[in-house]
């Protein structure tokens, strides 16, 4: 953790070299997703519902899932990048390195203007609560804690197995953003406006229903199943295939003699 820490701070210092570059990537990064929020208003103005959800339900489940992703673009950015390493031949200096791969690779980058991102689901996530109704106790704020942590968990989940792809690929490839990106894009609205089969894909396979549906629905009151407040902790049980299909490629990998 000291390790992490350190590289998290000489990276952190290195971007705020150039303050005025980071101030304005940080608002692009505000900015840029609240055009979204901003056609969901225009779509709830139109209809007044989406499939029995309302405008600010809808929000709701925006700004959890747009919160998990930019704190895991942030953090895990350097397995999004990894492929970088794998052409250059520097990832041979990572294996000979009396320290973990995956710890190493995870600190190799950092984006911090992702922190745009954060606080504009902050703030959707705050005007959300505000206009709708909800009795919180405890184990709905619970519930809410884990969507967002556990959420972190599956985004970079996805993002290690991109990376795991390019011990064979060499490149990355673009299929793994359809799980990111467009992951994102698809669980900032509720799972059960698509179709069985994305939604059982979506739950099964790549957990979002686990952690952004179904938690949401007992938050909201749609559902008195109390077991769905812990739902998200499947995100940890995702991370468990992910770690070991990086471990199975790291040993697959061949050295480039550099």
């Amino acid at each position: 953790m000291n390790l992490y820490l350190k590289y998290m701070k000489v990276h952190f210092m290195s971007q705020m070299a150039y303050k005025t570059s980071f101030v304005l990537l940080s608002i692009g990064q505000f900015f840029v997703p609240f055009m979204i929020f901003i056609s969901m208003i225009l779509l709830f103005q139109r209809f007044d519902t989406l499939m029995g959800w309302e405008l600010y339900e809808v929000t709701l489940c925006y700004s959890v899932i747009h919160m998990a992703f930019s704190i895991s673009e942030c953090f895990a950015r350097g397995f999004d990048a990894f492929s970088h390493l794998i052409r250059t031949g520097q990832f041979d200096r990572l294996m000979v390195r009396p320290r973990s791969t995956l710890l190493q690779v995870l600190g190799s980058k950092f984006e911090f203007t992702r922190v745009g991102r954060f606080l504009q689901s902050i703030v959707v996530l705050v005007v959300s609560l505000l206009n709708l109704n909800l009795s919180f106790d405890p184990l709905k704020v619970l519930t809410l804690i884990l969507m967002i942590s556990c959420g972190v968990l599956v985004f970079t989940g996805i993002y290690i197995l991109g990376a795991t792809l390019c011990f064979f690929t060499i490149e990355g490839i673009e299929i793994i953003n359809i799980f990111t990106d467009g992951g994102r894009e698809m669980a900032q609205y509720p799972l059960g406006i698509y179709k069985k089969w994305v939604q059982k894909f979506f739950t099964f396979v790549i957990p979002f229903g686990m952690i952004n549906y179904y938690p949401l629905m007992y938050i909201l009151d749609k559902s008195q199943k109390v077991w769905y407040c812990f739902l998200p902790l499947t995100g940890l049980l995702f991370l468990i295939p992910c770690f070991i299909l990086w471990q199975f490629g790291v040993k697959r990998y061949k050295s480039t003699g550099s």
